[in-house]
C-alpha cells in the first residue's frame, strides 16, 4: 500500500514537472507576450485585491485596523493601476525585483543542497539556474529590457519543471528498488 501511494505521488510529480516544462517552452516561444500577460495579470490581481482591501476596511471603520486596511488597500490599488497603465515601466521594475528574488532563492537552494541528501540534484539544478538568472539581471541593469522578464520566467519554469521531474524520478526509483539506488536493486 505504501508503494502505491509513493508511485501515485511520483507520477503526479512527473506530470506536473512535464506541464511546467511545457509552460516554460510556451513562455520562451514569445517572451514579449509572456511579459505583457504577466504584468497585466499582476496588475489586475493588485487592483482587485486593493479594492477588496478598501471595501473590507470600510467594515472596520471606527475600529482598530481601519487605517492599516485602508492604506494597504489603497496602495495595492494604486500599484495595480500603475501596472495596468504603464506596462513597460512595470516590466523593467518587476524584472529587477525578480532578479533579486531569483538570486536570493537560488542561494538558499544551493545552501540547502549542501545540507540534505535527498533531492540534492534538483536543489543544485534549480538553485544554480536561479542564481545565474538573478546575477544576469542584476549585473545588466541598463539592458533590463521589456522581454527579459519573459525570458527569465521561461527559463526558471523550465528549470523548476525539470527539478520536479528529477525529484519524481528519484522517488520512483526508491519505490521500485526498495530504498536503494536503481543500480543496486
Amino acid at each position: 500500500m505504501a508503494q502505491a501511494t509513493t508511485r501515485g505521488r511520483t507520477t503526479g510529480d512527473l506530470v506536473i514537472g512535464g506541464l511546467i516544462v511545457l509552460v516554460g517552452l510556451v513562455i520562451l516561444g514569445d517572451v514579449a507576450v509572456a511579459t505583457t500577460v504577466s504584468i497585466l495579470f499582476l496588475g489586475w490581481v493588485l487592483l482587485i485585491g486593493g479594492v477588496i482591501g478598501l471595501v473590507g476596511s470600510l467594515v472596520m471603520m471606527g475600529k482598530d485596523g481601519f487605517w492599516a486596511g485602508a492604506l494597504g488597500g489603497g496602495l495595492l490599488a494604486v500599484m495595480g493601476l500603475v501596472c495596468l497603465r504603464h506596462t513597460e515601466a512595470a516590466a523593467v521594475t518587476l524584472t529587477l525585483v525578480a532578479g533579486a528574488m531569483f538570486l536570493v532563492s537560488g542561494l538558499v537552494r544551493l545552501a540547502a543542497a549542501s545540507q540534505v541528501h535527498e533531492g540534492r540534484v534538483a536543489l543544485l539544478l534549480g538553485g544554480g539556474v536561479s542564481t545565474l538568472l538573478g546575477l544576469l539581471v542584476l549585473f545588466n541593469l541598463v539592458t533590463a529590457s521589456y522581454g527579459l522578464l519573459g525570458v527569465i520566467l521561461g527559463i526558471d519554469a523550465l528549470a523548476e519543471g525539470i527539478s520536479i521531474m528529477l525529484v519524481g524520478r528519484d522517488a520512483l526509483a526508491t519505490a521500485r528498488w526498495g530504498g536503494g539506488s536503481p543500480a543496486t536493486p
